[in-house]
Order: C-alpha cells, then sequence, then structure tokens
C-alpha cells in the first residue's frame, strides 16, 4: 500500500461505535435480495457478506420500508423489518454474525418511503405526499395528502424497525433521507410541502418529521445506538421534472445552499450522528445517480461545505473509488469516510485491493448503470454490467472445471476477452486470437470521449487479467477456416464483434464513421452533421461539442435514443439536457437527401435545406460480423457464437453471455 493511502485504513467513529476503516458501502436499492415476508434471503446475505469479506469497514444495505400499509408495495420488492420481525431477525442475525467474522460494521437504512417518486411497478398508480403534489413519473397521477396521524405511525414504525435491526444484530442505522427528493426530503422542502400543520411551514416544522424518527428511534434502542442520515445540501431543481446541470446558472426551486446548512445544523442538533452526504434529487436523477457525464468526486465541494459546519463525520460517494483521490478529500477536510456503491458492485474487493496497492487489479465500474439502476427499475433486481455474480453471488459464481479442454477464442473484444478470463479461472487453457494489435473491440473508439475513461480502464483491465491467467494471445492475426481446424480445440469461441454501417451518399467524399473520427483516422473538420440518434451518435455529438465544433445532429425517427438501451434514466436525461446545453442542433424525421457545393442537403416532412458542413459521420448502428462462425461452426466439438457477432446489444450483454457460457464449459 502507497504511504499517502493509509489515511483510509485509520479507525473513525460514528457515535461510539468505532469502524476499522474510512470504506463505507453505499446504500443501494435492494432488489432481489429480499422474500415476500421483508426478510433477506440467500441471496441478499451473500451479496453484503462478499462486500465485507472485501475490506469495507461499514456496510449500508439499501432502502427497507419500515411498513407497507401507508404506502404498500408489491413484495418482494424492499425488505421491511415490520411484517415478521421474528424472522427478521433471524436472517438478519446469519447476515450480521458472519459481516462481523471480518471486523466489518452494518447499518440497515430505514426509510420513509418513495411518495411522488414511487415506482409505479413497485407502487402501482397512486401515491402519497406530505401535499397534493405532481407524480415524478405518472403525469395523470396527483399524490394523497398524508394525515398527521400517518406520519405518526410512520415515526412509531420507524422506532419499532430499528428495535428489530438492533435485536438481528445491526450496528446501527440510517434514516432513508433528507435526500433525492424521497417521501422524507419531500416534507422538508417547501416546493412540495404546502401544509398548514406542525409539519408544514418553516424549516424547523418541515423538519419535524425527520427530527422526530431519529428521537424515537434513539428513545427505543438507547442514545449511543448510531444514527446516520441520508442528506441532500443542495437538490438542483430547476421545476418539475426538470434538473440543473453543472455550471448551468438556475433559481434553485429546491433545497439551496444556504438553506441545506440551517437545515444540517438543526438535524445535527436533533440527534443524528454522522451524514452520508450528496447532492440532487428525482428531477434532477443525474446528481444523484451519476452517469459518466458526470466528474469524480462530483460531491466533494458540497461535503466540504457541510465539514465546516457539522462535527459528526460526514461521508462522501460519487464515482470516489481511486484511492488517491479519496485519500486527499480526507486530508483536505472535505470529507471523513469514502461511500463506494455502484464500484463495490463491480468489484467487492477495492478496499483490500487497494490496502495490498493493488488498486490496477480493480475491474472498473462503467456508470453505466445498465446492469444496477437500469435493471432495478425495469426488472426489480440488482446487478453489474461487468460483474454477472453480483446480488447472486453463491449460485452464479465459478468453480473448476470437471475436465480440461482446448479452448480458441476468435475475438478480443469484451465478449471474447470475458470467456477467456473465465475459462481460465476455471482451468482450461485458452489461446485467443485478435486481428488488432490491442484488446477491447468496440470499446477502444467508443472510450475515446474523456468522459468515457473507465471503458478504457475495462480494456486495460482485462489485458492486465489474460496476462495474469497465462492466457495466449496472437495480435495482429485474422482467423480462417484452416488456423481453425489446425488448432484443434475441443472448443472455439466465435466472438468476431461487429461493423459500423455505411450510409453511401452521392458525390461525397467526406462521409466518414463516428469509429473513423473517433480514432483520429478521420477529421470531422469545424463543422459536421452527425446522422443517427442513438448512444454512439449522441455521445460523439457531445465529444465534438465539447471541442468547439459546430454538430448538426439529425434522425430519421421522431426522437433520439430510441434505438438500443433502455437506458437508465439518469444517463438518458442528462445526455439529453447536456445536447441541449451544449448547443448541439437536433433534427429529428430528417435524412440526407445530397450534397452541396459546401456542405449537405437535409430533408425533412416539409421541407429541403442546404447545411453548411465539413463532414458526415454516420451512426446507424452496426452489422454483425458472423461469417466465420458460419464457415466453421461444424468443424470443432463445440462452437459458440458471442457478443456482437451474435446480436449487436451493449457491454452488459456482450460481457453477461460470455460469462454464462464459459462458465459452464
Amino acid at each position: 500500500m502507497k504511504e499517502e493511502h493509509k489515511i483510509l485504513f485509520e479507525p473513525i467513529k460514528i457515535g461510539k461505535l468505532e469502524l476499522k476503516n474510512r470504506f463505507v458501502m453505499a446504500p443501494m436499492g435492494p432488489g432481489g435480495l429480499c422474500d415476500a415476508d421483508g426478510t433477506y434471503n440467500e441471496r441478499g446475505v451473500e451479496y453484503y457478506v462478499e462486500r465485507a469479506k472485501g475490506g469495507t469497514g461499514l456496510l449500508m444495505t439499501g432502502v427497507t420500508m419500515v411498513e407497507n400499509d401507508i404506502e404498500k408495495c408489491a413484495l418482494p420488492s424492499m425488505p421491511c423489518p415490520t411484517l415478521n420481525p421474528l424472522n427478521f431477525v433471524k436472517t438478519g442475525k446469519l447476515m450480521t454474525e458472519r459481516i462481523h467474522a471480518y471486523n466489518a460494521k452494518i447499518f440497515l437504512q430505514l426509510s420513509a418511503g418513495f411518495g411522488r417518486v414511487s415506482i409505479p411497478s413497485i407502487v402501482g398508480n397512486t401515491a402519497v405526499a406530505p401535499s397534493p403534489i405532481p407524480h415524478r413519473w405518472l403525469s395523470n397521477v396527483t399524490c394523497r395528502e398524508l394525515t398527521t396521524e400517518e406520519i405518526k405511525t410512520y415515526i412509531k414504525k420507524f422506532a419499532e424497525s430499528a428495535a428489530i435491526a438492533k435485536k438481528a444484530g445491526f450496528d446501527g442505522v440510517e434514516i432513508h433521507a433528507v435526500h433525492e427528493g424521497y417521501l422524507l426530503d419531500q416534507f422538508a422542502i417547501a416546493f412540495f410541502n404546502n401544509r398548514t400543520d406542525e409539519y408544514g411551514g418553516s424549516l424547523r416544522n418541515r423538519l419535524r418529521f425527520a427530527i422526530e424518527i431519529v428521537q424515537a428511534i434513539k428513545q427505543s434502542c438507547g442514545q449511543d445506538f448510531p444514527v446516520s442520515l441520508r442528506y441532500s445540501i443542495k437538490s438542483f431543481i430547476k421545476d418539475w421534472k426538470s434538473g440543473g446541470l453543472p455550471g448551468e446558472e438556475f433559481p434553485e426551486k429546491g433545497r439551496d445552499i444556504e438553506e441545506g446548512i440551517e437545515a444540517a445544523k438543526i438535524l445535527e442538533e436533533a440527534g443524528y450522528d454522522a451524514f452520508n452526504g450528496d447532492v440532487g434529487s428525482y428531477d434532477s436523477w443525474y446528481w444523484s445517480h451519476p452517469p459518466m457525464y458526470q466528474e469524480k468526486g462530483l460531491y466533494l465541494p458540497y461535503n466540504a461545505i457541510l465539514k465546516k459546519v457539522l462535527k459528526v463525520p460526514v461521508i462522501t460517494a460519487g464515482r470516489m473509488e481511486n484511492p488517491d483521490l479519496a485519500s486527499d478529500s480526507i486530508k483536505q477536510g472535505k470529507t471523513d469516510m469514502i461511500a463506494l456503491g455502484r464500484p463495490l458492485l463491480a468489484d467487492s474487493e477495492i478496499p483490500n485491493k487497494i490496502r495490498s496497492g493493488r488498486y490496477d487489479k480493480i475491474r472498473p465500474c462503467l456508470s453505466c448503470q445498465e446492469g444496477c439502476m437500469g435493471r432495478l427499475a425495469s426488472f426489480a433486481t440488482i446487478s453489474c454490467a461487468v460483474n454477472p455474480a453480483c446480488g447472486r453471488e453463491n449460485e452464479y459464481g465459478l468453480w473448476p472445471a470437471k475436465a480440461v479442454k482446448n479452448v480458441m477464442i476468435v475475438g478480443g473484444g469484451v465478449a471474447g476477452c470475458e470467456a477467456a478470463r473465465v475459462c481460465a479461472i476455471r482451468g482450461h487453457k485458452v489461446t485467443l486470437f485478435e486481428k488488432t494489435g490491442r484488446l477491447g473491440g468496440n470499446i477502444i473508439p467508443g472510450g475515446v470521449p474523456d468522459f468515457k475513461d473507465d471503458d478504457r480502464e475495462l480494456a486495460r483491465w482485462y489485458t492486465g487479467e489474460l496476462e495474469d491467467l497465462n492466457v495466449t494471445i496472437h495480435f495482429n492475426t485474422k482467423v480462417t477456416k484452416e488456423i481453425v481446424q489446425e488448432t484443434n480445440a475441443d472448443v472455439v469461441i466465435v466472438a468476431t464483434g461487429s461493423a459500423p454501417k455505411m450510409l453511401k451518399i452521392d458525390n461525397a467524399n467526406n462521409v466518414y464513421t463516428a469509429e473513423e473520427v473517433l480514432l483520429g483516422k478521420k477529421n470531422a473538420g469545424n463543422s459536421t452533421i452527425i446522422v443517427g440518434g442513438g448512444l454512439v451518435g449522441c455521445e460523439t455529438a457531445l465529444w465534438l461539442a465539447d471541442q468547439g465544433k459546430q454538430v448538426t445532429l439529425i434522425e430519421m425517427q421522431n426522437d433520439i435514443l430510441k434505438i438500443g438501451g433502455p437506458l437508465c434514466h439518469a444517463n438518458e436525461d442528462m445526455l439529453r439536457d447536456l445536447m441541449k446545453f451544449k448547443k448541439i442542433d437536433v433534427r429529428l424525421n430528417t435524412v440526407i437527401a445530397g450534397t452541396t457545393d459546401n456542405g449537405f442537403l437535409l430533408k425533412s416532412s416539409d421541407k429541403e435545406e442546404a447545411i453548411i458542413a465539413d463532414s458526415a459521420i454516420v451512426s446507424i448502428g452496426y452489422n454483425s460480423q458472423r461469417s466465420l462462425y458460419d464457415e466453421i461452426k461444424f468443424y470443432a466439438p463445440q462452437v459458440h457464437l458471442l457478443g456482437d457477432a451474435r446480436q449487436v446489444q451493449n457491454i452488459m450483454y456482450a460481457i453477461w453471455d460470455a460469462y454464462e457460457v464459459a462458465r459452464n464449459i
């Protein structure tokens, strides 16, 4: 371990509870980790134990309901201690005992619920809130105002849930949340709270709900039982369902920093023992769940403010896995502890690897949110795009092969690399052939924009892993049927990827693929037209706009980002907002009809327009490259087709499919 990283492993106390290091597992929705009676299932136990084994000092569980009558959720969706207290204690104790064996601690995150941001697939088409306000997702739903009696019921259930958690061996609880625009935060923010009783009006009244919760827990569990608060010092709300971008000036309609400071002082005085801080709201979701377009350590400037006004510890998440960034932020007084959420899904061993000086061995989180937030919203289960075993560690892990086989892999993209990695771990003899001089496939051009540096890191990580596993790699080799026959492999995996589709425009010699421009093989000039509004087209447009280029993006459909995905709301919303903020000219229902002397002719449903442009960049998808598979599919005992060569999708499914096939060879 580097000397400068030792501060990450110094003990720290929350209240009287000592933690072995400064690493926290940030709370994330526990989809798929509990049963219908609100108790943790085996998947949930293994999921949290795996992160304790990886060296994290404090684990925060995800959203845990304190009741299921006022805001009734379909079960199983999230844990709930009060549904079956006896079984919750039994299953919780099994988990906490194992976590404590690694000298780690665990807090149960207790939630007041969603309110206006409820997920329709879980809560349905109704919602509660402090006042009758619009729903975040459902335009035809106005939330029902909670009664005072219901608020008192919530407070009572918080105290009961904390007592059950304490009996189950949890070391503390975290209250969810005066943060992100959840129900408790809706009470705290005047934009959402129009009440005239004791829970509305002044700031202290709007915080009364959160104040009475911590007071009730302390009374039930004792003053020494730690209670952390998930907290946002600023909301970044421009308007209903509209967020503010980094660097954008706008009047804050949620909680601004001045009020955030005052609220934090009031809540600390009420008895909260730590603040797990960030910024954002569901109306600006890309702050609370930062995509790759956000800077790493994005919460540090805001939590540095909290550090100046609070005496209790401050916890900071937000793309903080780099140990230099993490240790410097503690030394500079910007935070006390480092929370890792999605990075610990990608690699549960991050603290152990940093401690042993193996930071370069950490599998990177891509901030794609496809396996975690996107999958949680669509399928109510959490996992990770680059780690298929996440959330099913025990049942979907890797075991040695019963018989060693010679495995030939054609293609060094992510599917080929993952197949090689898994086969080698299981003991097979693996030889990989790659037609270029490096591994990575389509993530090499895709990782060119500065905001895609983690894609580049993934290619680097695979290169290192395959080297450590002694996988034989033949670069700059185009595999033919004859080479396959000569190799005489027991298993052949064809992961030959895909090639960009091209568009022919008569009399044009300045039409390039996005890949050619991204790799620097072609120069887009000072102005360009991007043809295709999928993810690659939009990200290429953003990358060029950041270089000062004049960019027009055309899409033949009636909206962008309709092909592929679905993207997580945070990623899609931020990409759309950034394109608008960067003044990228987006033309829908539009195609290129031809060329002009100094540009191109665009045609929409009702008009034609000549646009001056130095180039046109085509980003209309990819064609699977599977000709080799069709040639050799009968020339080996086992032949598998994987990745884009089988079906053009995304990084997650390329890795997941490769993992599934390779773990069963």
